[in-house]
């Protein structure tokens, strides 16, 4: 049985890989990546040279096979998604079960998430968040999921494009005004930024900008979060 070492990479601040990351990125004989050019930067940036493996999101049970087959041969593989912990929004669940049915371990290797980054941050009690993710780009998919998050009442967490954040929080205002929210923008990055209010409030704070950049992430109070 071989080990497939789950890496939880940085969000932004490639100061955030972990030591442990680091070494188990230095002694594996392959690191199956999402984007082999961002973790080509990543390894650079740590002095670290190994075989890339191209692992993307319509790629991944191909990719999977190849994983497998140095893991079969008694080899270490490592995963990294481009940022932050695999498998939430990001691929690295497929390949987990492929390595797991095969007869070999997958191994996780903590580190940075923008979900848990955000809730750490968001300064609410929620006794339960849940993690959606990205919703759908389509208007109608969007506002129906988001009616339903609504209704159940307890805190949830997701992620956005800058193309569609402020539809995103022009829905979230109509449906629901009163709920706290705080967004996270560029987390860990040099132009971070954290927002705190009303979905509305919020929305009239980023239209003031002439585009909006970098990636959001949302969190929403639950009805009765304090």
């Amino acid at each position: 049985m071989s080990n497939l070492y789950i890496i939880g990479t940085p969000i932004g601040n490639l100061g955030d890989l972990s030591f442990r990351a680091v070494e188990i990125l230095k002694t594996v004989d392959a690191v199956a990546c999402e984007d082999t050019r961002r973790t080509l930067k990543l390894l650079s940036h740590f002095g670290i040279r190994v075989k890339l493996i191209s692992c993307r999101a319509h790629n991944e049970g191909f990719a999977a096979e190849k994983v497998i087959a140095i893991l079969n041969r008694g080899g270490a593989v490592a995963y990294a998604s481009d940022a932050g912990t695999p498998a939430l929004s990001d691929p690295g669940a497929v390949l987990v079960r492929f390595a797991v049915e095969a007869g070999h371990e997958a191994i996780p290797i903590p580190g940075p998430s923008a979900f848990a980054s955000l809730v750490s941050v968001a300064g609410r009690g929620d006794k339960s968040v849940l993690f959606e993710g990205f919703l759908s780009p389509k208007a109608g998919r969007r506002r129906s999921r988001l009616r339903e998050l609504l209704a159940r009442e307890s805190a949830f967490v997701l992620y956005e494009s800058p193309f569609r954040i402020l539809k995103l929080l022009e829905d979230l205002a109509e449906f629901d005004n009163e709920r706290y929210v705080c967004v996270g923008r560029e987390m860990t990055k040099v132009h971070e930024e954290y927002l705190r209010g009303s979905a509305g409030e919020i929305r009239a704070n980023l239209a003031k900008k002439t585009e909006q950049l970098g990636e959001f992430s949302v969190f929403v109070s639950g009805k009765k979060g304090n």
